[in-house]
């Protein structure tokens, strides 16, 4: 298929062939759309491999639109992988995109219209699949522009700390697979009921326990099953492990992430591990940029609005034009073009709101500083008596609350995806969750100057349980002026993992035991009269499975404990949160 595509300005001729038969080892067939400069000539060639369908409407085309790539005299190739909409086989997330991202980047590097020269451009599992091919050594694959996605898919895509991350796992096998594949066997009826199952997510799909007998993937998205059933870090997941890969790797990367997108810690680490391990460590083949972004609602057009924080024009995604970024990446790889001559690092500085360049991450001016927990032991809420300050404890009471599964603390925003309905992504007030009695609230005095943290924050938490397996969570807030308590990260830490992912341990209730939470990083400026707050707790739900309180793996219980929890901030167990403050 040949046609005329208008663009912006001039009109754009361009030849479009549609669905596109693409060979793999195997004999399987794929099927991909290209889109190149109408006429004879050879170009270079941008390539996504997607499972969220290739079509004109589909989500390939949120991260470039394909005229604008053809317009810079590129050909543009948008496959369909393995099992998904058009192109045959079973799809397996991850387990397929070697070989076959080294078939189809083989393939593309060798057509009449092709120089020779591939790129690769996408996000989320867009971005897997360009790791994955950078990872089999495919010869014309010259460099990648990974958005938003992960380099440890156990840690950073389903589990953290040990807790399944449910409403990212759940909600994207029914939004992106499930009904899409009745829908592909032409099981419309039961594609139909999948949709009513999609808009009653949180009360059929979230609450269900448990976890490892929701019915509704069985036959569609099995894949599932196994990602519950392997709750540890094994060779399962080893072996799909990018971690694993890096030292392969000698594409250059240009790295896109956010601040509360679900996926930022990959982001980062593919970056480092790359500098680190790659074949390709100069500053230039390397490149970071991180915005105030969320997973997937980077994309609008204005896209200042993240969450319920206005970030102001700077932050607004059309503004930074991610497009133009791209295809400058390109023409510095796939055409010879002048290479960027600004820092590796671009990072977008909220409170702020300011974009700065940077040389390295983590910044090497970085002080780590110690903020400590105190209380008179009644921290619970925030009209407790909790506080967060640099001066170590001495002898004081622990907190204590009570975690009932049942009646866990809800999530409010956060680095979350992909159900915008019923567990909506980015910075949300969190004043609601703090006058709950199972929240511990820990702030400092409205600041007298401003504060920048920017890095990776990690708390340090003393804590016992009555139960024999629990989680405690942690979140960092910035509290402005008028109250309103705007999140910034999070994490958590199932007691079982506390030394190990790959080696459980279950604990001895009434035990004190030191617990490393990793709320990953963030970059933010709080302002002067904000004050910086620490919250405590052991659940948030449905970001996070809830745990039972049992010696059961959570996924697998369906009868749960009330678990009395206790906190510890004295002399001999110093709990505190260790902030990268940056010196102004």
């Amino acid at each position: 298929m040949s046609e005329s595509w208008p663009g912006s300005q001039d009109e754009v001729e361009a030849t479009i062939d549609l669905n596109v038969p693409i060979k793999m080892r195997d004999g399987l067939i794929t099927r991909a759309d290209v889109y190149r400069p109408r006429g004879a000539g050879r170009h270079p060639v941008i390539l996504q491999r997607t499972p969220y369908d290739k079509g004109i409407g589909g989500f390939a085309n949120l991260s470039m639109r394909p005229i604008r790539a053809v317009s810079r005299g590129y050909a543009v190739v948008i496959q369909d992988v393995r099992g998904r909409w058009n192109s045959e086989g079973r799809f397996d997330p991850f387990r397929q995109e070697i070989d076959d991202g080294y078939d189809t980047v083989e393939w593309c590097g060798t057509q009449p219209w092709s120089n020779g020269k591939v790129g690769m451009y996408g996000g989320s599992y867009v971005g897997a699949t360009q790791w994955l091919a950078a990872a089999s050594g495919a010869p014309h694959l010259k460099c990648i522009f990974p958005a938003l996605t992960a380099a440890n898919y156990y840690e950073e895509w389903f589990y953290r700390g040990g807790a399944l991350q449910l409403s990212f796992v759940e909600s994207w096998c029914v939004n992106s697979f499930c009904a899409t594949e009745l829908f592909r066997r032409g099981k419309k009826e039961e594609a139909e009921r999948m949709l009513d199952v999609r808009d009653a997510m949180a009360e059929k799909v979230f609450d269900h326990i448990p976890v490892a007998k929701v019915p509704y993937f069985r036959g569609n998205a099995e894949f599932f099953y196994d990602w519950v059933s392997h709750p540890e870090q094994d060779a399962y997941w080893e072996e799909i492990n990018l971690e694993n890969f890096h030292s392969r790797i000698s594409a250059p990367a240009f790295n896109l992430g956010g601040w509360y997108d679900i996926f930022l810690e990959g982001t980062i680490s593919n970056f480092l591990r790359m500098r680190k391990h790659g074949k390709t460590k100069e500053s230039r083949q390397q490149k970071l940029v991180i915005g105030p972004w969320m997973h997937l609602g980077r994309a609008s057009d204005l896209g200042k609005l993240i969450g319920d924080v206005d970030f102001g024009h700077e932050a607004a995604y059309a503004t930074t034009d991610v497009e133009g970024m791209v295809l400058d990446w390109y023409d510095s790889w796939l055409k010879g073009g002048p290479q960027a001559k600004t820092p590796p690092v671009r990072i977008f500085v909220m409170g702020e709101n300011v974009w700065r360049d940077e040389d390295d991450w983590p910044l090497a001016r970085t002080k780590y500083t110690d903020y400590y927990i105190h209380s008179g032991g009644s921290a619970n809420t925030l009209d407790g008596d909790g506080s967060l300050g640099t001066v170590a404890p001495k002898d004081e009471r622990p907190d204590r609350f009570l975690y009932d599964p049942l009646d866990p603390v809800p999530t409010a925003g956060g680095a979350l995806c992909c159900d915008a309905t019923f567990n909506p992504a980015g910075p949300y007030d969190q004043t609601c969750v703090e006058k709950r009695k199972d929240v511990l609230v820990y702030s400092t005095p409205p600041l007298k100057k401003p504060v920048e943290v920017t890095g990776r924050v990690v708390l340090k938490l003393f804590a016992a349980t009555s139960a024999a397996d629990t989680d405690f969570t942690a979140k960092l807030v910035d509290v402005w002026e008028c109250g309103y308590a705007q999140l910034l990260a999070q994490g958590i830490i199932r007691a079982r993992y506390r030394e190990s992912t790959r080696r459980p341990k279950l604990i001895k209730p009434g035990r004190v035991y030191e617990y490393t939470i990793d709320l990953w990083s963030t970059s933010n400026l709080f302002l002067k009269g904000h004050q910086v707050r620490l919250e405590v707790s052991s659940s948030n739900f449905p970001h996070f499975e809830r745990n039972m309180n049992t010696a059961k793996q959570p996924a697998m219980e369906s009868r749960p404990v009330v678990a009395e929890q206790h906190v510890y901030h004295d002399a001999s167990r110093p709990s505190r949160v260790i902030l990268p403050v940056i010196p102004r």
